[in-house]
């Protein structure tokens, strides 16, 4: 199973952006941690990460035919952006939202996500072990 793990803007401040919200942990432990996590679960997994949203969709997009699952964080675009939304619709790749912190319980504006409905489920507030959640669920497909 080929598993893209895509994050999106300011994800690659992971470890310094407010540590407080969003932990100590840098986007490359977390994506080398997924990588040993879908190792150790038969699968192959590639990441991704972009502070541009229209990257995050020429992305998806290149996953149809070499990749069988997307795991996203797409950070602040969870919230407005339809345009990741129909991308994940229109690939038709199986998808699981992920994000570090309770965007349910954060401010107002954090508590909707845009692409939930496109999604086969949504992991919050677990920070990185949230990641490796996906992967496990992946896993129990």
């Amino acid at each position: 199973m080929n598993v893209l793990v895509v994050n999106g803007p300011n994800l690659n401040l992971l470890g310094t952006r407010r540590p407080d919200v969003y932990g100590h942990t840098t986007l490359g432990e977390i994506e080398q941690a997924c990588r040993k996590w879908g190792a150790d679960l038969g699968m192959t997994v590639s990441a991704f990460q972009s502070n541009h949203e229209g990257e995050i969709i020429d992305r998806l997009h290149a996953a149809i035919g070499t990749m069988d699952w997307i795991v996203i964080n797409p950070g602040a675009l969870t919230h407005y952006s339809y345009a990741i939304h129909d991308a994940i619709e229109a690939i038709g790749l199986p998808t699981i939202e992920v994000h570090l912190s309770d965007i349910f319980s954060r401010e107002e504006w954090r508590r909707t996500s845009v692409v939930s409905p496109v999604c086969a489920a949504t992991i919050a507030g677990r920070g990185p072990d949230g990641y490796r959640m996906a992967l496990e669920a992946l896993n129990q497909t």
